[in-house]
This record gives structure tokens, C-alpha cells and sequence, in this order.
């Protein structure tokens, strides 16, 4: 027996079928770093590694699922911050922070949603020691004292109580340890980047261990603002997490956990990528945005700068107990996040939103039980239930700028050949209401706008389970099922006292006006310049002329108060903060409960000691979401109930309020083996989510809507292998064919038959790792990096704001939305290297570098806000680079 295995060996026997905090999951296929320290110790890759896939301790070669780990050395040596830059050693995972420090979204296999939309659940779960994040503003924190980091793909169920519909990211911490230790490490880096992280960990007594994480993260603004003279994409975070282990060292432990974190940064920068109308009213003004071919200068114009003040922090308790047939376990959590951002959305240096600020307050409690027990040798269980109890409190405010009239008043002009002007607008207006001063001033006022409050009550439970049968040697038989019920109850307070929003262009009162600006329309049409009087009445009094006139005067009467017709309907894009319809009312009960069972049925075989094969079919299950954003509307139905009982406010028109639950099912197939010196693991799988929640931003809001089918085929292949002794080679890969099989009720009408947006093709990483002994004292030097590569995909399916719509809001033409997604694509080429001198005393030196290659790409693209025909996008970040010192003691 190996010394890495006797150690193991030993840490079984003590905590006697005992489970971490972190039993969640367990490894495919290993990290680099991790392979290394195994070779090191002359063991195979990973075979002896201890995982807990199943919720009971198996070796990697024996677990038949489909999950890769991150071990603390590569997330160390790879310099990798935080989750966003996970995805450059898990080809599986695609990572995003867009909007502000606290929105983060992943995607595993192409599924994924959540960000930015509090009301939604993500369909990849976070759990942290056991304890599940639930909303991407609880997604961010540092790496100080993790162990690893796993990624399991494909619905779960049967051993979550918390159902995730597409995959699972569990980042598991360090245990206090009965032995003083622990690390400290420094880095820096290029834009003044600062990190100082590290870990103390010493037992207190006989029975009870503490320890101590912190790290702090500091770095200047990647890019300028021009107009502020500031910087902006900076890092100012800082992280603390205590813990206190009790452990019998028999059959009772009991971990308590603490945590904190802080961000405080100017963030995100946005760059203009197409340019319209707008545009030009925004240089007529003397303000500035970026220009196209500047979307990778690291530059940007905002008239004041973003805030992202946000807390986040929980506390944890989990008690493992060992009655010798059973092993429980507890695990109870309660936490908190408090995000405060402000942020300039129309990305210009003009004052056109003068504000856009969010209050988000999140409360969670969860309690999850379970009991793992062996029936005999060959029959292993788990049972469990799960309770999770959350409020969301939201508050919004988004009022024009002091730009905002000017601004309104050249587009008025600009959409209306001249015709028309914000001050005539006015004048008109109240005049045909009796009071020709009633709008006067009113419309396009600073400080006028949308003042929103959104709250959501969430609570579910489910009862999970799972049985493992050995029905031969090697030959294993699982069957598992969970039963979740979900309920959700939501209420809106939200106003709007933006008057040019509020008039009604179909209004009786304003036929008049639309039958003159039809006619002086028609006008046009045949040469005729409606200002001129004189030009008009000879035009009306030749007899030769004097029928097409009065034809024209005819469409004009005919169609005064034709909605189709409106010639006051290009104004309707500057409506921009419209009555808002609040639930809950008589119609809309403001929630939404649904329930579903999930099961999980799967073969594996262990054909030689160094050759498994498996197949399994799981089922997973998200309940449904709630649109907490100013574009949630009332569906059509509800729409037509709500007129009829004379309820709708005024410019009411259909979307949605919520989303059905989404259903998750995979077929998957695979292979795992190990000889030694080599290892490969193969996945074959076809995974089908129905219902899928599709949220697509608008420019306002969310148009957050189901799909109807969507599915992926897919390849996956994980291996390794050492030609020498001192080389490590990795590589992994994901081929993926995504489709929405059926979508007819999207933002952009029927997307049956296209590929979702955010699904590369294909996703490669290649790894390296040299590890040369130097001299006889134990000291190496470690030569590490890996190369990540996507193929080019869309990365929506649209944009909203280029979709044409007829009066009553039915779309018409989706064609400039879909094309302008195909334009702009993104592909990836991220190269990350380290060197590092590891002495035998415990001290390190490295220097390390990422995004080497200086690849740039747009993250996301979206209609630019008050903006109609803008198109804005999020750059991703330059090549960083720096210095490193660490110590382990």
C-alpha cells in the first residue's frame, strides 16, 4: 500500500462512511496539478483518488458519471481568480459576467440561464460545502482555501435536493485540520493587480479545529473612461471565511461555517458596436460613444461611474453522525446577499439615463437531511430530504437625464422628416385634451422615469433517494427518484411618471392630428410639400390635380383612427417607461406552484480493473421562474381579461410575467480507463430540456418566455497521458450539436429548427505540465499551461429592439434582429501558461500569465438602451500577466 493510499485508508476507517460538507460530487477526469502530485507519490493518474459522486466514498476509475475537478494546485498555478475564469480548463463550462460584479451566468453542455433576472433560478446549481447558491448575485467569490472544484453535467436529482435542470459547480473548502498549517500567498500583476490571500488551520483541543481564510483582490481599471477621466472593469473585493470542526474522532462530527465577502468596484465597461439614428443625436449633443473599430481599445464614455457595492455572506452547520448502519448527515444554512449598483446604461458620455439604480436583498434558508446505508456488501442507499425557503426584495429606479429632452426632441425630428418636435408635441397634444399648457415642459424630464419594486416568496421541498445494486461482481444496478414541489408568490409596486410614455397615439382625442399628418404624408408621397400653403391649395383646386387630392384626404379621414395606420407609431420606441401593469390584480394572482418527480436509472460495469462502461438515463427538473424586470407584462390571454374588465393601464401590450417549469432528461453512454500511464474517458450523450426558460434582454427589461424542446447530441473526451516522466499531458474536448426542436412563441417568432445561442460546436482544451526535481533537496521547477479553444457561435438568437411590430404589437418581420445575431459571433483563443520554482521548505515562486495570446472577443451583445437600431456588446478582458509568491507551512 502507497503512502497516499494508507493515508486514505486510515481517514475512511476514522470517520467510518462519515461525509464531507462538500459530498456532492466527484471527479471525471483530473486537473493537471492533481495529476502530477499523484505521480509524484508513484501512483497512477486517478485511480486512488477518493471521490463521493454517489454520496459514498469510490475511487475516480469506479464513479460512473460525468464530472470534472479542479484541484487547489491548478487553480493556484493557473492563477484563476474567481469562476469566471474556471472555464479555461473545463470545456463544458462557459462562464460570463456581464452587467455588474454580481451577475454571473454558466452554461454546461449549451444549457444555461439566470443572470441579470433575479426572478429566475439558474439552471446550473452552485453549492458551496453543500450549501447551494441560488441566484447568480451569490455566484462570485474568491479562491482562498478551496480544495476543489467540480463540475458535474446532465440534470441532477436523485442526490440533490435541490433539483438543477442542466448541471452542478461545487466548490469544495478545506477542513480544519488536528495539525497546525496552513499558506499564505501574494501576487502581482499588470493594471496594478494586487491578491493576497491564505489559510491558518491549528486544533484547539483534542476534539475541535479551526481555521482561517481570507483573501483580498485588488486591481486598476482595465479600461479608461474618456469622459470621466476614470477607470472602470476593476477588481476591489475581499473574502473571509472561519470555520470550527468537532469531531469525536468515533462516530460524531460537526462542522460550523462563517463567511463574508465585500466588492466595491467601478464596473462593467460596454462599447457601442453598431451605430443609428440615435447615435447622431448623441454627437449632435456633444457627447461621445465608442466606435466600432475602437471595441477593443479598452476605452469607453460614460457621464458618471457604475457602482457595485455588494455583500454577501452565510453562515453553516453540518452534523455528520455514524450509527453503524447508517451514517447521517445535516446540513443547515442560512444567507444573505445585499447588492447595491448603480450604473450609466445608455453607455454614453450624453446624460441621457441619468440613473439606473438597483437595491437587491436575498434571503435564504435551506436545511437538507440524509441517511446513507448498506444493506449487506451489495446494496448501498441514500435517502434525504430537502426544505428551501427564500425572499427576494427588489427595488429599481431608471429616470432620464438631464440630455434626455434635447436628446428626445432631434429623434422626434429626425423619425418624423422634420415634421414634428417634442415643444409642437406637447402643445398638440393638450391642446386636443382642452389644455393647450397641460404638457408643456412635461415630456423627456430629468428625473421623470420608472420607480419599480419587485418582491418574490419562494419555498419547496423534495424527497430524493437512491439505491446502488451489485448484481454480479463489477456489474452495478442504481435506480433513484425525487419528488419536488416548488411554490412562488410575487408582488410588483412599480410606477411610471414618465408622461411622453403615458399618451396613447390611438387616443379618439388625437384623430385630428393623425388625419393631418396622414394627409401631409400623402403629400410627400405625390411631391407636394404639406408646409406650403400655397403649393397644397393649388394642388387641391386644379382640376386636373383636385381628384388625386381628395383621395388622398380620403385615405387620410378614413384611416385617422386606424391603429395599423398610425402615423404617430415610429414614437412609439421612445416610449420608454410605459404604465406598468402591477399583480397582484383581479386577473394575474401573482403566483405560481407546480411539483415533479425526477429519476435516475443507470448501469455500470467494471469490465477490467482498468476498463468501466456505463449507461444511464437521469432526469432533472427546474420550477418555474418569474420575470422580476420592467418588461414583465401580462400574457395575451390575461392581456384581452384585463381590457375587458377595463383594468389595463394605458400602452399595455402582451408578454410574460413568468415562466412554466423546465423538464430535463439525458441518455448518456460512457467509458472510463486507466493504465497507468494513461488515462481516457469518453461520454456519449443526447440531453433534452422541454420547456426550456429562454430570457432574451430587450433594451428595458426581459422577455423571459419557454421554449418548447431544446437538445443537444454531444461528445465528450477527457484524457492523459505521460510520455516521460517529468511531462503531464491533457486534453479534453466537447462536441456539441444544440437545436431548439421547437421554439414558435420566442421574442423573434418561430426559431424551431436553429441553434440556440451561447452552444459552441466545439470546445478543446489542451494541458501541459513539466515537473523537473532540481538538485537533491526536493526542489522542482514546474512548467504549466493550457490552450482553450471554441469554434465561433451566435451569442443571441436576436436582439429585440431590431424586431418590426405592427400597432397592436404582433411581430412582422424578425429579419435585421436574427441577422444582426449572426454578425457578431464570438470564438475563443486563450492561452495561460505558469512557471514556478517550488522549494522543498515550502515556499514558491511563479510567474504566470493569462489570455497570453491577447485574444479579444465580444462577450454579449444587446439593444443598446434608449437607444432604437444601437447595437452595444461587452469586450472581454486583455492579456494579464504577473508575479507570485506563496508559502505553505
Amino acid at each position: 500500500m502507497t503512502a497516499v493510499s494508507a493515508v486514505r485508508f486510515i481517514e475512511r476507517a476514522r470517520m467510518k462512511g462519515a461525509f464531507s460538507a462538500g459530498a456532492a460530487l466527484s471527479v471525471l477526469a483530473m486537473a493537471p496539478g492533481a495529476m502530477a502530485q499523484e505521480a509524484a507519490a508513484g501512483e497512477g493518474f486517478a485511480d486512488e483518488i477518493v471521490v463521493t459522486a454517489t454520496k459514498r466514498e469510490q475511487t475516480l476509475q469506479d464513479v460512473p458519471v460525468a464530472v470534472t475537478v479542479t484541484t487547489a494546485e491548478t487553480i493556484e498555478r493557473a492563477q484563476i481568480r474567481d469562476l469566471k475564469d474556471l472555464q479555461s480548463v473545463v470545456p463544458s463550462l462557459r462562464v460570463n459576467q456581464l452587467q455588474s460584479s454580481a451577475n454571473t451566468n454558466f452554461y454546461i453542455r449549451g444549457f444555461g440561464n439566470g443572470a441579470n433576472n433575479a426572478g429566475i433560478e439558474p439552471s446550473v446549481g452552485l453549492f458551496i460545502d453543500g450549501v447551494y447558491r441560488s441566484r447568480s448575485a451569490s455566484m462570485i467569490a474568491d479562491f482562498p482555501d478551496v480544495e476543489r472544484i467540480e463540475v458535474l453535467r446532465g440534470p441532477q436529482s436523485t442526490l440533490f435536493g435541490k433539483n438543477a435542470s442542466a448541471g452542478v459547480i461545487s466548490i469544495v473548502t478545506k477542513k480544519p485540520e488536528f495539525q497546525f498549517g496552513g499558506n499564505v500567498e501574494a501576487s502581482y500583476g499588470n493594471y496594478d493587480a494586487m491578491v493576497l490571500k491564505g489559510r491558518v488551520t491549528a486544533p484547539i483541543s483534542e476534539t475541535i479545529a479551526a481555521s482561517l481564510a481570507g483573501g483580498l483582490n485588488r486591481r486598476d481599471g482595465i479600461v479608461r473612461d474618456l469622459a470621466t477621466g476614470e477607470r472602470t472593469n476593476e477588481r476591489d473585493r475581499w473574502f473571509a471565511r472561519g470555520q470550527l470542526l468537532f469531531d469525536d474522532h468515533d462516530n460524531l462530527e460537526i462542522r460550523l461555517i462563517g463567511d463574508y465577502g465585500k466588492i466595491d468596484e467601478n464596473c462593467c465597461a460596454v462599447v457601442n458596436l453598431r451605430q443609428a439614428l440615435p447615435t447622431a443625436a448623441i454627437f449632435a449633443l456633444g457627447g461621445a460613444v465608442t466606435l466600432p473599430g475602437e471595441q477593443y481599445d479598452n476605452i469607453t464614455y460614460n457621464n458618471f461611474e457604475s457602482a457595485n457595492d455588494i455583500e454577501n455572506w452565510g453562515l453553516s452547520g453540518q452534523v455528520d453522525y455514524d450509527l453503524g448502519a447508517a451514517q447521517l448527515t445535516s446540513i443547515t444554512a442560512y444567507r444573505r446577499t445585499n447588492s447595491l449598483t448603480n450604473q450609466d446604461s445608455d453607455f454614453s458620455s450624453a446624460d441621457l439615463l441619468g440613473r439606473n439604480w438597483q437595491d437587491l436583498r436575498i434571503k435564504t434558508f435551506t436545511q437538507e437531511l440524509r441517511a446513507n446505508f448498506d444493506i449487506g456488501e451489495r446494496l448501498h442507499g441514500l435517502l434525504g430530504a430537502y426544505y428551501f425557503n427564500e425572499k427576494i426584495d427588489q427595488n429599481n429606479e431608471v429616470f432620464w437625464g438631464d440630455d434626455a429632452r434635447p436628446y428626445a426632441d432631434l429623434l422626434v425630428q429626425g423619425l418624423s422628416n422634420g415634421a414634428l418636435s417634442i415643444p409642437m408635441l406637447e402643445t398638440t397634444f393638450g391642446a386636443l385634451e382642452g389644455d393647450p399648457t397641460k404638457y408643456t415642459g412635461q415630456f423627456f424630464l430629468s428625473g421623470t422615469g420608472l420607480t419599480e419594486s419587485y418582491a418574490l416568496k419562494n419555498e419547496a421541498f423534495s424527497l430524493f433517494g437512491q439505491l446502488d445494486f451489485e448484481v454480479a461482481p463489477g456489474l452495478t444496478i442504481t435506480g433513484g427518484i425525487n419528488y419536488t414541489h416548488d411554490k412562488k408568490r410575487f408582488a410588483t409596486d412599480t410606477t411610471s411618471n414618465d408622461v411622453f410614455a403615458g399618451i396613447d397615439f390611438d387616443s379618439p382625442a388625437y384623430a385630428a392630428f393623425r388625419q393631418q399628418l396622414l394627409l401631409g404624408g400623402a403629400l410627400q408621397s405625390v411631391g407636394i410639400d404639406p408646409t406650403n400653403m400655397a403649393q397644397v391649395t393649388a394642388f387641391a383646386t386644379d382640376p386636373a390635380t383636385a381628384p388625386i387630392y381628395q383621395q388622398l384626404v380620403g385615405y387620410a379621414t378614413a384611416n385617422a383612427s386606424n391603429p395599423a395606420a398610425n402615423p404617430l407609431s415610429p414614437l412609439r420606441a421612445l416610449q420608454y417607461f410605459p404604465p406598468f401593469m402591477n399583480v397582484p390584480n383581479a386577473v394575474e394572482p401573482g403566483k405560481v406552484s407546480d411539483g415533479d418527480f425526477s429519476y435516475t436509472a443507470r448501469v455500470a460495469w467494471d469490465v477490467t480493473p482498468t476498463l468501466n462502461v456505463y449507461a444511464a438515463v437521469a432526469t432533472g427538473y427546474k420550477a418555474a421562474s418569474i420575470n422580476l424586470s420592467r418588461d414583465s407584462r401580462p400574457t395575451p390571454a390575461d392581456l384581452v381579461e384585463l381590457r375587458a374588465q377595463g383594468l389595463a393601464v394605458t400602452n399595455l401590450t402582451a408578454g410574460s410575467r413568468y415562466a412554466d417549469p423546465e423538464n430535463s432528461t439525458v441518455y448518456e453512454a460512457g467509458l472510463k480507463a486507466n493504465w497507468g500511464l494513461v488515462s481516457a474517458n469518453v461520454a456519449v450523450f443526447k440531453q433534452v430540456i422541454k420547456g426550456f426558460q429562454s430570457n432574451i434582454f430587450t433594451g428595458a427589461g426581459f422577455f423571459l418566455a419557454n421554449a418548447g424542446k431544446q437538445s443537444a447530441f454531444g461528445i465528450e473526451f477527457e484524457g492523459a497521458a505521460k510520455p516521460v516522466e517529468p511531462l503531464t499531458l491533457t486534453l479534453a474536448m466537447t462536441y456539441l450539436d444544440a437545436k431548439y426542436d421547437t421554439f414558435r412563441l420566442s421574442a423573434f417568432g418561430d426559431l424551431s429548427g436553429t441553434r440556440p445561442a451561447g452552444a459552441s460546436p466545439l470546445s478543446v482544451t489542451f494541458g501541459a505540465e513539466f515537473v523537473q526535481p532540481v538538485g537533491n533537496d526536493g526542489d522542482r521547477v514546474i512548467l504549466r499551461g493550457d490552450y482553450h479553444y471554441e469554434m465561433p457561435f451566435k451569442l443571441v438568437e436576436g436582439l429585440p429592439g431590431l424586431v418590426v411590430r405592427d400597432a397592436s404589437g404582433t411581430v412582422t418581420d424578425v429579419s435585421a434582429a436574427l441577422a444582426a445575431a449572426r454578425e457578431f459571433k464570438q470564438d475563443i483563443n486563450d492561452v495561460n501558461a505558469s512557471l514556478t520554482y517550488a522549494m522543498a521548505n515550502g515556499l514558491e515562486l511563479s510567474i504566470w500569465g493569462r489570455n497570453l495570446l491577447d485574444d479579444r472577443t465580444i462577450l454579449q451583445i444587446f439593444d443598446s438602451p434608449a437607444q432604437p437600431g444601437s447595437i452595444s456588446g461587452y469586450p472581454n478582458q486583455p492579456r494579464t500577466y504577473g508575479v507570485a509568491a506563496r508559502y505553505r507551512f
